[in-house]
């Protein structure tokens, strides 16, 4: 480890694309590396990404951001990794290779099994161990369907050999050379199989599930020490010392730390969560009890609603159906169609996410006529984007004694202004954007940071962050909201589609 550090380094691995980022003391970005991954859809509802590939992309990331940099290894104080939390995969701990591509979060295949253990009576012994609602979306049943095609495939394989994880157990594993095999709290609090109260792994989960326990990564605190970078990698040891989910990151960078602060982050999908402080807090309207974070003598908890497709729509719109060429077209073209034209886009790619959860529901387009164009399309994708907080913060404020009033926002879809001023205009609350809208690195990074004293304190790096614009509710309010109560109409359309 350096004796004099001059930078953290976020290795911030998301579900569109892996990136490594270099902060600075004042918690600037000073430089960053970002590659694509692919995605692949071998049935329709399925989602997989190539392990070997994230590990390749993270490792060329660090590369490439020390070298555009001019940084050597040796001036980095600590690592902080935060990742796409539940998606997961098995690997051969004797030859470093997985048995087959990692799970996405967003894939559905094992809906048929959810359904199964609802019918058993399951699911409210489910949601009581682990905060969370019975749904494809965590990680017990991708590892029940990734052991059972183990089994099938590959019967030779021995099972003292397999190894299991999310993606920052995979990444930890490979940056310390196989040495580690280890998980954070906030990341295990996903994969339906760690019980909430106790903060580990529940046996009876893992027998429900068929998973032998020996498989699973030991659970530390989300700041300490997880080990050190392999010096064969980049010719120093560096270490890792904060692992996040990639939503409790950014609650982390945005400051907030105490019950009733909240933000919600835009990415691939669109995550809402509320600091709920160190007393384990149920929800009441179908929102998920979670990890915040922890240190090794306290644990923070949060509530949370997911919703699966935000920026993926998006994306859908430039690779799927290419009706834009860049994210960034859809804001010139929403102002262009200046309304909607009756148009009303579901965002069920995915199925439905919180406070539906419907595994069943499919994504689609209502009220098309005639003169529809292009435009009014996108436009009613970006106002889908919004419903769907819009829905998300009436259930938070049915859990909490005090209505939300300011909404702080991050991620991708975040820069979008039409975006963010219809937020605010069907919320009719302020919505605050940071400078650094890359909210969950920077969390990440400052949990490393502050684990080896590279800040004095979390207040003091908190403060240092720049707010970039606040939207106010304006003249689009009336409209926004109205077409909201028509949106929830085509939401209930759109549910239990493919059942």
């Amino acid at each position: 480890m350096s004796t004099n550090p001059q930078y953290i380094l976020a290795l911030d691995l998301g579900t569109t694309g892996n990136r490594a980022i270099l902060f600075n003391n004042d918690g600037d970005v000073v430089g960053q590396a970002y590659k694509e991954l692919p995605q692949y859809y071998p049935h329709p509802g399925w989602l997989e990404h190539d392990g070997r590939e994230i590990w390749r992309d993270t490792r060329e990331a660090i590369a490439n951001v020390l070298a555009q940099t001019d940084t050597k290894a040796s001036q980095i104080g600590a690592i902080g990794l935060t990742v796409q939390r539940e998606t997961c995969l098995l690997w051969d701990k004797t030859t470093g290779q997985p048995f087959h591509k990692a799970i996405v979060w967003q894939d559905r295949r094992t809906a048929s099994l959810c359904n199964e253990l609802t019918e058993q009576g399951k699911a409210e012994d489910i949601q009581e161990r682990t905060g969370l609602v019975l749904d494809a979306y965590f990680s017990a049943t991708k590892l029940a369907w990734l052991l059972d095609w183990l089994k099938k495939e590959q019967p030779e394989v021995k099972m003292e050999n397999v190894l299991a994880g999310t993606v920052d157990t995979w990444i930890l594993w490979n940056l310390t050379g196989g040495k580690v095999h280890a998980t954070d709290r906030s990341n295990a609090s996903r994969t339906m199989l760690m019980n909430l109260a106790t903060g580990n792994w529940d046996n009876t989960l893992l027998e429900l599930f068929g998973i032998p326990p020996h498989i699973m990564p030991e659970i530390k605190p989300s700041m300490g020490t997880f080990g050190t970078v392999d010096p064969g990698l980049f010719g120093q040891e560096i270490p890792i010392t904060a692992i996040f989910g990639d939503q409790q990151a950014a609650l982390f960078a945005h400051g907030c730390d105490r019950p009733g602060l909240l933000k919600c982050t835009y990415g691939t999908g669109c995550f809402l969560v509320a600091q709920a402080g160190t007393e384990l807090t149920r929800s009441q309207n179908r929102l998920l009890a979670t990890v915040a974070w922890t240190t090794p003598t306290e644990t923070k908890y949060a509530l949370e609603a997911a919703m699966f497709t935000t920026g993926a729509c998006i994306q859908w719109l430039r690779d799927g159906l290419q009706l834009i060429q860049s994210a960034a077209e859809t804001e010139s073209l929403a102002r262009l169609a200046g309304e909607n034209k009756g148009v009303y886009f579901v965002p069920a790619l995915s199925g439905l996410g919180a406070p539906h959860w419907d595994m069943n529901a499919r994504g689609s387009f209502q009220g098309i006529t005639g003169g529809v164009k292009r435009e009014h399309m996108v436009r009613s994708v970006l106002e889908s984007i919004a419903y769907q907080v819009k829905e998300a913060v009436e259930a938070m404020n049915k859990d909490s004694a005090n209505p939300i009033s300011l909404l702080k926002v991050d991620g991708g879809a975040s820069k979008n202004d039409f975006l963010m001023q219809f937020q605010a205009d069907v919320l009719g609350i302020p919505v605050e954007r940071p400078a650094v809208q890359d909210a969950t690195a920077q969390g990440a990074a400052f949990g490393a940071g502050l684990a080896i004293g590279f800040w004095d304190g979390y207040e003091s790096v908190i403060a240092k962050r720049q707010v970039d614009r606040t939207f106010t509710p304006g003249e689009g309010q009336k409209q926004a909201q109205e077409g909201f109560e028509v949106w929830l109409r085509a939401v209930e359309r759109a549910k239990n589609w493919a059942s």
